[in-house]
């Protein structure tokens, strides 16, 4: 008899897909920690010689339709300069409190970074530089813009720093389907940024796009991708769209999974024909890319997350503020977050402890999802035990052709990666899935 896989979202439940599945475990299933951890305490024992650092700028100048990501529209100015201060503060007590750790990558995203004013950019990397001894000429580094705010004097500021990669959210360059993503914009204005970004001797370009529109055709899309690689970008990242609780779409839209299917592979066969290499289900990169040398594996090295709604992993914590989709949630933690004293910042106050069971689940996850797959060996080494054995659903997609094995990897085959968000959630455990049922929106 043929096995069926269930379509299964991140909160749990069988239904339509409401989530991407990269991380684990997802942040909603992060819960208050009692007591408190010092920051200091959640490290010992972790390998600190080559984190990535990621800071979060909550602010963006709109609220997509899209959006559940942690962030504000329009904040007073009062409120970025409260929190840029509070920013800075976190640094010094992450450095006092982690004086070993040393960075191997860094990229800063939200929100929109560039929603900064030139000077505020220009002050919080010389901060981050000089407070947590980086050199962002000799990293991996990114930072993400939007159309409205990738403008030449913040571009200059990014470059002057040594900042390697841009990514850019444009979503469409279609101006109907930009609508129907609750995204107005002026193509006009895609197109300058895209001008500017590429006057600059950044090495990496990234576009992002969303795919999934009710009003979107294959051809439509096409389109987009066309003009997408007149820029030519090393990367592409494209995003199917889901449509999530608390969100603009979540109000109003409902979209068919099999349109979405028909648009990626649209975009895949295209891509692939242009001279791209597919990264995972949504990252494309250009063959001929050349980028920095990485020493970080997200898989296995920490993450030191800074600002409010940044994430930090430990292998056995990973933690948090708190979490919120709501304006009104997301403007109170904000608020509260930018009112703690230098003993709170230091403190990790909300997150999931990772017995080893659930380090085994993100091991295999992160690995799976990317094209390179699953190194059996490396898991036995780390784990001392076989990977099938203790997440039998892989002998499931090995049977049904979604997972094959080659050299010794589990890799995921072409119908497993293009739904890799049904793969994810298969692995998870049935305790996070209940954290996720548990979620309460703010």
């Amino acid at each position: 008899m043929t096995a069926v896989l269930p379509i299964i979202d991140v909160n749990g439940g069988t239904g339509p897909l409401v989530s991407y599945a990269y991380s684990y475990p997802h942040k909603s299933s992060y819960s208050r920690l009692d007591p408190p951890i010092p920051l200091a305490d959640a490290w010992t024992g972790e390998n600190q010689s080559k984190l990535a650092l990621y800071v979060h700028i909550p602010f963006c100048e709109m609220r997509c339709g899209f959006c559940n990501l942690f962030t504000q529209s329009q904040p007073p100015s009062g409120v970025v300069r409260e929190y840029l201060n509070t920013l800075s503060q976190e640094m010094h007590v992450v450095r006092t409190q982690l004086p070993d750790a040393r960075f191997a990558m860094f990229a800063m995203g939200g929100g929109t970074p560039t929603y900064l004013s030139p000077g505020e950019l220009d002050t919080l990397l010389n901060s981050v530089a000089t407070t947590l001894q980086m050199s962002f000429v000799d990293l991996p580094t990114s930072v993400e813009t939007s159309p409205s705010t990738a403008t030449p004097d913040r571009l200059s500021i990014l470059g002057d720093h040594g900042i390697e990669r841009i990514s850019i959210g444009v979503q469409s360059f279609v101006d109907v389907e930009s609508q129907s993503f609750g995204r107005p914009q002026q193509h006009v204005e895609v197109l300058s940024a895209l001008d500017a970004i590429r006057s600059f001797d950044f090495p990496i370009l990234n576009i992002d796009l969303i795919y999934g529109s009710a009003v979107q055709s294959c051809s439509s899309w096409l389109r987009s991708l066309q003009t997408a690689l007149k820029f030519r970008p090393e990367e592409l990242y494209l995003y199917p769209l889901y449509v999530r609780p608390e969100t603009g779409l979540g109000r109003t839209s409902h979209h068919a999974a099999k349109h979405r299917l028909d648009l990626y592979r649209t975009a895949r066969d295209f891509l692939l024909v242009e001279g791209y290499e597919q990264v995972s289900m949504r990252c494309f990169r250009r063959r001929i890319c050349s980028v920095k040398n990485q020493n970080y594996s997200c898989a296995c090295d920490g993450t030191v997350g800074l600002g409010c709604g940044a994430r930090s992993y430990t292998q056995r914590l990973h933690y948090a503020t708190r979490f919120a989709v709501t304006q009104p949630g997301v403007r109170a933690i904000v608020k509260d977050w930018i009112g703690q004293t230098h003993r709170e910042l230091g403190l990790a106050t909300h997150g999931i402890r990772l017995s080893d069971d659930e380090q085994r689940r993100r091991f295999a996850i992160l690995n799976l999802l990317q094209n390179t797959g699953l190194d059996s060996a490396s898991y036995v080494e780390r784990f001392a035990t076989s990977v099938v054995t203790d997440l039998p659903q892989l002998s499931t997609l090995l049977s049904v052709g979604w997972l094959r094995e080659d050299s010794g990897h589990l890799l995921l085959t072409e119908t497993g990666l293009e739904n890799s968000d049904v793969v994810g959630p298969l692995l998870y455990s049935e305790d996070v899935c209940g954290k996720l049922r548990e979620f309460t929106r703010l």
